[in-house]
């Protein structure tokens, strides 16, 4: 039975130090070293979720170069990492390299996600629900650089959409009940483009597993280096992005300070409602009492059954220290309303 008011998160976590440092030579290491290095990590984002009660957990992620940039490894047809515009000065998008197509897009090996599904449900114990995480075909084609096969785009997302439906259907296959379809691409530029076009991509592709599994999207304005990339408003979104196929839409409100909260009240006439109610861009900890005062606003909006709570986004660009803490008093805070219902 599904909780009243569910603690969940999106998917990233941070890395443990000691692999931060390995990986800046992974060469030096043997197969066998990287994969109990890959074991040891996913067990300690699993013990840092289970020691705060989540109801839903991940594998952090922990075996990924940020939330997609390891699934470009995967795909054939691919000159990896051309030359980064800019190097210097503060953090941004433009800071990271894009790739160059040479080919036709194929991945026959599949994306990872998969095998990390396996990984997450041999190391996990028995109680939280487990839940995979795999980029959308319109965020994953941002890093990559139309030539004359892929003039666009929207080419490169076709060509792409496909792989990402593969990997979808095998991590049902694989017996994953719950997974999130990351497309921050199209929170992001939503303002500019046309939000029905990248519904129907995005109903397309999940279409193979649609009642299948429970499925969520993750609504977020982009978080590299703790930065927002994306123009922070939904309104642009709504209301096509209602006419997405999935069980539970998430949206990213405490960094915003809970600014378009009466659009919750929407999504819930549909679908169920996750909503980042703490800022993973801020080390202000949010304490038990915040996180009540701001599930009960969240509570006039949306009756609890059709409520979960999460952070803003992945963890995975906040210091593991503020993420436990975080979602120790998330879920803690939860506990608390649950109790006064």
């Amino acid at each position: 039975m599904q909780s009243v008011i569910r603690t969940t998160v999106i998917g990233s976590y941070p890395f443990p130090g000691w692999l931060e440092y390995a990986s800046q030579d992974l060469s030096v290491f043997g197969t066998d070293d990287i994969a109990e290095m890959q074991d040891d990590a996913v067990i300690a984002a699993l013990h840092d979720q289970y020691s705060a009660g989540l109801d839903v957990i991940t594998d952090g992620e922990q075996t990924r170069f940020d939330f997609n940039l390891s699934f470009y490894g995967y795909l054939e047809g691919l000159k990896l990492e051309s030359e980064s515009p800019r190097r210097f000065g503060p953090p941004a998008h433009d800071q990271r390299g894009k790739h160059e197509i040479i080919a036709t897009l194929t991945a026959p090996r599949g994306l990872g996600a998969i095998e990390e599904f396996q990984r997450l449900k041999r190391l996990a114990a028995a109680g939280p629900v487990l839940k995979a995480s795999i980029p959308g075909p319109y965020t994953l084609s941002g890093r990559l650089l139309p030539n004359q096969q892929y003039p666009d785009r929207y080419a490169i997302t076709e060509a792409l959409l496909p792989l990402v439906q593969q990997e979808l259907v095998g991590l049902v296959e694989a017996g994953c009940t719950e997974i999130t379809i990351d497309e921050p691409s199209m929170s992001c530029y939503a303002w500019k483009e046309d939000p029905i076009r990248f519904v129907e991509i995005f109903n397309r592709t999940i279409e193979p597993v649609v009642g299948k599994c429970r499925l969520s999207t993750h609504l977020c304005f982009g978080n590299y280096k703790g930065r927002a990339v994306g123009k922070r408003e939904y309104s642009p979104m709504f209301p096509a992005f209602l006419e997405m196929k999935v069980d539970e839409l998430h949206v990213e409100m405490a960094s915003r300070e809970f600014s378009e909260l009466e659009l919750i009240g929407e999504i819930a006439k549909t679908k169920d409602v996750a909503v980042g109610i703490v800022d993973v861009k801020s080390y202000y900890v949010e304490s038990v009492e915040d996180i009540v005062e701001r599930i009960r606003r969240c509570l006039a909006y949306v009756t609890p059954e059709r409520l979960a709570v999460a952070p803003d986004c992945g963890l995975s660009q906040t210091a593991r220290w503020a993420a436990r803490q975080k979602l120790q008093n998330m879920v803690a805070g939860a506990r608390e309303v649950r109790e006064s219902l």
